[in-house]
């Protein structure tokens, strides 16, 4: 029984281990893709001139392929729905955990699930049909299709992704710091804070590096309502992301024009490898401090 027992554990640890072998297979044959097909074009462009160049007409007679403008603009708009959409993510989750009862926590999580399988097209065409108009009227401006807009479209998208990954990590915090902490004088709010948080930090961090990923890699939604031009990045302007860069020109690209796409995706993927690396890195000097 026992022999039989370990041959089982066995198999199944092999199993796993050939799954994982396979997804990081994906991953590498995905950026060894990327280069050999991104490296041509920043190679025969100039990577001073791809990279910071500000001007993109890739079918004009004498074309130009500067992407400072799509790349400043993903910059910009995930940070803009970082700012918006962790904040209330992140506090929603922590009401939920330890603060809601359990009929709001039920219905409110529901909610959430219900904003998680929400498509894209459909936050873009709502973002389109509502946010847009309102926007322009708001604000006074000749178009609504912005920048700005964009922010609260991304926003919204990640906030059910930050929500049920931040609760996930906050319930799993061990109940003895908590009881810890209530033996020592400590209050709810002073508990919840200054231990779970803590605690459910790595987790915490998880989510909103998944939250980046999908403000990052958005594409149909924010080409909806940024306007998809071209243009250096402006609150209220209408701009063009590295993403919606490549969606809008790919199907009818070829010749350099479709390598210089190419170079932007890497430069995508190696954004978000970058962003990776970055909170790998504070999360485990503040550890070993």
């Amino acid at each position: 029984m026992k022999y039989k027992k370990k041959v089982l554990e066995d198999v199944i640890q092999g199993v796993f281990l050939i799954l994982g072998m396979i997804t990081v297979g994906f991953v590498l044959l995905i950026t060894v893709y990327l280069i050999l097909s991104g490296i041509p074009a920043i190679g025969e462009i100039g990577i001073g001139n791809f990279i910071l160049g500000e001007k993109w007409a890739s079918t004009a007679s004498e074309p130009f392929y500067g992407i400072l403008p799509f790349m400043l603009t993903s910059v910009y708009g995930t940070a803009g729905a970082i700012m918006l959409g962790v904040p209330i993510g992140f506090l929603t989750a922590l009401y939920l955990a330890k603060f809601a009862p359990v009929k709001v926590k039920t219905s409110v999580e529901f909610v959430v699930a219900l904003l998680a399988g929400v498509p894209s097209v459909v936050y873009g065409f709502v973002g389109m049909m509502v946010l847009v108009p309102a926007i322009r009227k708001l604000f006074n401006i000749p178009d609504g299709a912005v920048l700005f807009t964009a922010i609260i479209v991304l926003a919204v998208m990640i906030l059910p992704t930050i929500i049920k990954v931040s609760i996930t990590s906050l319930e799993a915090v061990p109940k003895e710091y908590e009881d810890a902490s209530f033996a020592l004088g400590a209050t709810p709010v002073e508990t919840y804070c200054r231990v779970s948080v803590p605690a459910a930090r790595s987790g915490i961090a998880a989510a909103i590096v998944l939250g980046v990923g999908r403000a990052i890699g958005e594409a149909m939604a924010v080409m909806m309502v940024a306007g998809n031009v071209a243009n250096m990045p402006h609150l209220f302007g209408s701009v063009r992301f590295l993403t919606t860069a490549i969606a809008s020109e790919m199907s009818y690209s070829s010749g350099l024009q479709r390598q210089a796409l190419f170079s932007i995706a890497l430069v995508l993927f190696l954004f978000i490898m970058l962003i990776n690396a970055a909170l790998n890195f504070f999360l485990k000097r503040n550890k070993e401090a």
